[in-house]
């Protein structure tokens, strides 16, 4: 795991209980789909970052906007200097609590994710529908929601209104293990 992001999610996490078991990002996937009248547009990032506490349903990740690879390089470099900006807003962050988690189940359980999600350095309050599954000592966590990019201030320049979609399609799997100090 990236040492400065790791930093920064011992920064945005509030300060937990020192017994609970906390879990951190073993294996990450954060991609978005976008569907536009010309093109298609995906990406995935797998160097995504993350904490969660069961004990107090404290939830934090860290996404390094740079790191989303895409089918054609073009689309790489527009996304990260015409869009995201990718220089001055380096990285989205989430933090929230995720509510409806038992672990003491092991199937998977409808969750949701309440917080403030921040994209191209605008923060909104979300909440966002999940799965989150205890197996064995490891916790899954899936998501699948829309972000609107007006809500961002991701510009789509007029002549490009074609090619790009107003809302993306982000869907997230990350699976967590117990923290070791």
């Amino acid at each position: 795991m990236n040492v400065k992001l790791f930093l920064l999610l011992l920064c945005v996490v509030p300060v937990l209980h020192a017994q609970a078991q906390k879990f951190v990002t073993e294996k990450t996937s954060v991609g978005f789909y976008s569907h536009a009248a010309i093109e298609d547009i995906k990406a995935e990032n797998l160097k995504a970052s993350g904490l969660f506490d069961p004990a107090t349903s404290d939830i934090a990740f860290v996404v390094p906007i740079g790191e989303f690879k895409f089918e054609k390089s073009l689309m790489q470099e527009h996304f990260n200097e015409k869009y995201m900006e990718t220089e001055r807003y380096p990285k989205a962050t989430f933090q929230g609590k995720v509510t409806g988690f038992d672990a003491s189940a092991g199937v998977s359980q409808p969750v949701v994710a309440k917080g403030k999600l921040t994209i191209h350095g605008v923060t909104q309050t979300v909440e966002i529908p999940g799965e989150l599954e205890k197996r064995g000592d490891a916790l899954l966590l899936k998501a699948k929601f829309v972000v609107k990019l007006v809500d961002y201030k991701i510009d789509i320049p007029k002549l490009l209104w074609q090619n790009v979609a107003e809302q993306v399609e982000v869907t997230v799997q990350f699976s967590f293990k117990p923290q070791t100090l």
